[in-house]
C-alpha cells in the first residue's frame, strides 16, 4: 500500500531508482563487515571509493537537471557550488588533523604554518565541529546562488548570457582560491586528512559508510527533486522553460520562480562536494574550473535532462567510461567527450532515458491504436449478423 502511494505521488521509476539506491547503501557495508578482504562477496576498497565517486557526480548532475531540465537555466557554474560544499567539508577535515600534522601545530594547518600565519583566521572558526561544517556545506551555496540569482534574475537575463556569466563567477572563485593569502591552501589545496567523527578516514568501514551516505544523500535528493517538479510549482516552472514571456503575463513571479530553484540545486552541489572530498582525499582550487562545469551538462545531456533518472545515468556511465578510457588513452579522452556531446546531440537529443521513455510512450501509442481499430473491425463485422 505505502509502495503504490510512493508510486503514484513521486513516479515508479523514481520509486525503483530510490529502492536501488538504498538497497546498494545498505548492502555494500553489510557485504565488506560480514566477509574477510579476500572472499567472493566482499567488495575492494577501490571499488567502493570510485563508485562513491560517481554517486556524488550523479547527485551533481541532478542538481543541475532541476534548473536546466525543468527550468530551462543552462548554468555553467555548478561546479562552484560542489567546490564551496567541498572546501567546507575540507576545512573540517583539515581541524581534525590537529597536531598529527608535519609541523605538529594543533591550531593551524600545515599550510598557514608554512606561509607564516600567526593565528586562525575568524572564518574558520567553528569547522572543528563536523554539524557546523556540514551546515556550511549547504549554507555557503545557497547564500552564493541566492546573491547571484536575485541580481540575475531581477535584471531578466537569461539564455546564454546567463550561462557566460555563471562561467565568468565559477571562474573568478578559480582565481581567488589560487591566492595564498586567502586561507584555503592556495594551488595545493586541502589535503592528507586523518579522520572523519573520529573514524580513520582510510579504513575500510569507513569507506563503506561514506558510500553509503552518498547512495541516501542521492535517494533523498531524488525523492525530494521529483516532489518538486511534480507539484504545482513545479508545473508552472516548467512553464517558465518552454514560455516565460507568457508565465509572466500570467501573473507569476517568474524570477522567484528561478531563484528557488537556483538556490536548491546549488544546495545539493554543495552536499555533493561535501561527499565528494573525504572519499578522494583532497579539494583543490581546480574543482572550479569551468571545464567541470561542461562536464557535468554532457553528463545531463547523455543521460536525459528533464527526466531526473537520466542524469544519474548520465553521470555514472560517463564517468565510468572515462575511468576506462583514460587508463587506456588518456590524451584521447577530450576528444572522446566532445564526441560524445555531438553525437549525443544529434542522434539523440533526449539523452538515454529520454529516449527509452518515448520509445515506451509510442509503443503504448501503438497497441492502444491498434487495439482500438480491432474493436472497430469487430464491431463492424457483428453489425451484418446483428441485423439478420
Amino acid at each position: 500500500m505505502i509502495t503504490s502511494f510512493l508510486a503514484k505521488a513521486l513516479g515508479r521509476n523514481i520509486v525503483i531508482t530510490v529502492a536501488i539506491l538504498l538497497v546498494l547503501a545498505a548492502l555494500v557495508p553489510a557485504l565488506n563487515l560480514l566477509t574477510a578482504p579476500d572472499h567472493p562477496l566482499h567488495v575492494p576498497t577501490y571499488i567502493v571509493s570510485l563508485f562513491g565517486k560517481y554517486l556524488t557526480y550523479a547527485l551533481l548532475a541532478l542538481a543541475l537537471d532541476l534548473v536546466w531540465g525543468f527550468c530551462g537555466i543552462l548554468s555553467l557554474g555548478h561546479a562552484a557550488f560542489f567546490a564551496l560544499g567541498g572546501y567546507a567539508m575540507g576545512m573540517y577535515l583539515m581541524r581534525q588533523i590537529g597536531a598529527r600534522g608535519s609541523y605538529g601545530n594543533p591550531l593551524l594547518p600545515d599550510f598557514m604554518v608554512f606561509l607564516n600565519w600567526k593565528e586562525l583566521p575568524w572564518f574558520w572558526y567553528g569547522f572543528d565541529m563536523f554539524w557546523f561544517a556540514a551546515l556550511m556545506a549547504i549554507v555557503v551555496p545557497g547564500l552564493l546562488a541566492f546573491v547571484f540569482g536575485w541580481f540575475a534574475f531581477r535584471s531578466r537575463v537569461n539564455g546564454v548570457y546567463l550561462s557566460i556569466i555563471t562561467q565568468a563567477m565559477t571562474f573568478a572563485l578559480l582565481l581567488a582560491f589560487f591566492r595564498n593569502d586567502m586561507g584555503f591552501g592556495g594551488n595545493n589545496g586541502l589535503t592528507d586528512f586523518k579522520d572523519i567523527l573520529g573514524f580513520n578516514i582510510q579504513a575500510n568501514g569507513t569507506r563503506s559508510a561514506l558510500f553509503a551516505a552518498s547512495a541516501v544523500a542521492l535517494a533523498l535528493s531524488l525523492i525530494i527533486t521529483s516532489g518538486i517538479v511534480r507539484s504545482k510549482y513545479g508545473k508552472i516552472l516548467v512553464g517558465v522553460r518552454d514560455a516565460e514571456s507568457r508565465t509572466r503575463f500570467l501573473g507569476y513571479r517568474v524570477e522567484h520562480m528561478k531563484l528557488f530553484a537556483f538556490v536548491v540545486s546549488a544546495m545539493m552541489a554543495g552536499v555533493a562536494g561535501a561527499l565528494y572530498v573525504p572519499q578522494v582525499g583532497i579539494i583543490n582550487p581546480g574543482e572550479f574550473d569551468p571545464a567541470n562545469s561542461i562536464e557535468v551538462v554532457i553528463w545531463t545531456a547523455v543521460g536525459g535532462r528533464g527526466t531526473l533518472i537520466g542524469p544519474i545515468v548520465g553521470a555514472i556511465l560517463v564517468n565510468g567510461g572515462k575511468s576506462i578510457f583514460t587508463a587506456a588513452f588518456p590524451e584521447f579522452w577530450l576528444f572522446a567527450l566532445g564526441g560524445l556531446f555531438v553525437l549525443v546531440t544529434l542522434f539523440l537529443p533526449r539523452g538515454i532515458v529520454g529516449t527509452a521513455r518515448q520509445f515506451v510512450e509510442r509503443r503504448k501509442e501503438y497497441r492502444k491504436a491498434r487495439e482500438a481499430e480491432e474493436a472497430r473491425t469487430f464491431a463492424t463485422a457483428a453489425e451484418p449478423q446483428a441485423a439478420e
